[in-house]
């Protein structure tokens, strides 16, 4: 991917603040996960590095990029290759409502398509805990919708 170009994909693929949703590769940078060194700008509409105000997306495995500080420090994109998968703290239920969409998509992405259905089952068990279930039933089914999509 080129500097400045944007995935067709991102819309339905990244958070809604993301900055994905709004800006090219290269414009935003990419950390390995939601956190204190990123927030939401509600100004700009997505999320901020805390230090640099570099617009910043917390999950390289709904955008398609490794973790890199493209904006702020100008690194070089990566060659073309298939997105990262989530890694281990991108399964930890989240304590912000959201990071909800993300943490389930995660939970998608690290099963075989024939678990997934059970993977879901597991998600909404466990998000429940956490999380009113009429919010979870409509991030779940939004995710559902959109991975089923992925798969095909």
């Amino acid at each position: 991917m080129k500097r400045g170009q944007r995935s067709a994909s991102w819309e339905a693929d990244t958070c809604a603040v993301c900055p994905a949703q709004l800006l090219g590769a290269g414009e935003f940078d990419v950390t390995d996960r939601p956190g204190r060194d990123s927030r939401y700008e509600p100004t700009a509409g997505y999320r901020v590095n805390a230090v640099t105000a570099a617009p910043t997306c917390v999950h390289p495995y709904r955008v398609g990029l490794m973790p890199g500080a493209y904006a702020s420090t100008n690194a070089p994109l990566p060659q073309a290759s298939p997105p990262p998968a989530p890694e281990p703290a991108h399964l930890e239920l989240p304590t912000d409502a959201d990071d909800l969409e993300g943490w389930c998509i995660a939970m998608l992405r690290v099963v075989e398509p024939e678990e997934m259905a059970s993977a879901l089952a597991r998600a909404e068990a466990t998000a429940v805990t956490r999380f009113p279930a009429r919010q979870v039933v409509a991030v779940l089914r939004k995710v559902w919708a959109s991975e089923l999509a992925r798969q095909h």
